[in-house]
């Protein structure tokens, strides 16, 4: 009932129509049995109580002679047209764009205004107008209640105005008094709402509540008179009002949550110390916790090992016939397995293969297969026999 009361009382300070709109979208959640939303927009077409309809559609009255238009495009474009402009910009951020930046700042030197209101300012337009921005961690962001005041530009007096709604303020941390002049202060007497002129008659003000321009705060007792006495500060003899919504239509093309905190110098400078933390650490981790490569010793010829060993076995018996028919047996099983060639020692047409396919002479070969031929067939071997045919069978697997 109170939000209904303070509407009915923003009645007699705005046109019927533009609040009857309002009350409307309100007293719908209060017939449903629900509380109006709660959702910040900041949008002037929303009727919500965090839009800025109100603020929008009082421009009109403010500045009778001026146009009003909206923009949607670069800051850039707006030098082209002629004539004294104002620019107003109500948003969630600002001046995270160093291009845009420089934009504004031309167009302000142009002896055209602006004004940003926003919950956070990029730390590109803090240092190009030496400012320091504070915010309170401790409630944020469910505090209940905006408390400001802002200086009557006649008279200088400090009117104070508030509302039971939500607050997200920020404040001036500290500022340049030779350039800033201070129009409003918070509930603690920090600056909220600077100005900065400069000589070419241009000017720029900065405010850090924009939820004070928003429909629950215009609409709540005689607040609408904190919006008109803010909107004095710009001359009335502009001929243009333009509303800024290039970030709202950019913002998808131009902006992610990754591109703010990085403009933000000091997040910026810490997340890079912590990604050349997390490299060295893992460098250096790496490179204490690695393995010792072993070494691979090459393949041995177990073939030649296996027949020494046969050999000396059959050698200590002195079975050498034996002996020289199993050195055979396999030296034909080696020939067939590796080579894939069929065995008849005594066909010359294999002597001429396997001197093809294993490089060895064939001379040499032709030597062996008639030495383990004469062995075969005949009915001993000596020593000597059998150690020579060692000697060739042993030569024939290093060769081959």
């Amino acid at each position: 009932m109170n939000l209904i009361n303070d509407i009915f009382r923003g009645l007699r300070s705005l046109r019927g129509w533009t609040v009857a709109s309002i009350l409307i979208t309100l007293m719908s959640c209060n017939d449903q049995g629900s509380t109006p939303s709660q959702r910040v927009t900041l949008w002037r077409k929303d009727k919500l109580p965090y839009g800025t309809y109100i603020a929008y559609e009082s421009l009109p009255y403010l500045f009778p002679n001026a146009e009003i238009s909206v923009n949607r495009k670069d800051i850039a474009s707006l030098s082209q047209k002629e004539g004294k402009k104002a620019l107003i910009f109500i948003g969630y951020i600002a001046g995270t764009d160093p291009s845009d930046i420089n934009a504004l700042l031309n167009f302000v030197g142009e002896g055209n205004h602006v004004l940003i209101s926003a919950f956070s300012f990029g730390d590109t337009l803090l240092r190009a107008l030496n400012v320091r921005m504070g915010r309170d961690t401790i409630g944020y962001p469910n505090k209940d209640s905006l408390r400001l005041s802002v200086y009557q530009p006649v008279t200088n007096d400090s009117l104070s105005y508030a509302y039971p709604g939500f607050a997200f303020d920020g404040w001036v941390d500290s500022l340049d008094s030779k350039y800033a002049t201070v129009l409003g202060r918070d509930e603690k007497g920090r600056p909220d709402l600077i100005k900065f002129s400069y000589k070419g008659g241009g000017s720029i003000l900065l405010h850090f509540a924009p939820m004070a321009f928003t429909n629950y705060f215009l609409l709540h007792k005689n607040n609408k008179a904190y919006y008109d006495n803010v909107l004095s500060y710009i001359p009335e003899s502009v001929n243009e009002v333009i509303w800024d919504e290039s970030f709202r239509y950019n913002r998808r093309k131009n902006f992610s949550t990754l591109n703010y905190m990085m403009s933000q110098r000091s997040f910026a400078w810490a997340l890079s110390l912590l990604l050349l933390l997390l490299l060295l650490l893992y460098l250096f981790e790496s490179k204490r916790r690695q393995r010792i490569v072993p070494i691979i010793a090459p393949l041995r010829n177990t073939s030649l090992d296996f027949v020494t060993t046969i050999g000396r076995l059959y050698y200590q018996r002195r079975d050498n016939q034996n002996l020289a028919a199993k050195m055979a047996t396999h030296f034909q099983d080696y020939i067939r397995t590796k080579y894939n060639i069929p065995v008849h020692l005594s066909d010359p047409a294999f002597v001429e293969r396997l001197s093809y396919r294993t490089g060895i002479h064939k001379d040499f070969l032709q030597t062996l297969a008639g030495d383990i031929l004469y062995m075969q067939q005949g009915e001993s071997v000596t020593d000597r026999e059998l150690l020579d045919l060692n000697q060739k069978l042993d030569e024939f697997y290093k060769q081959a």
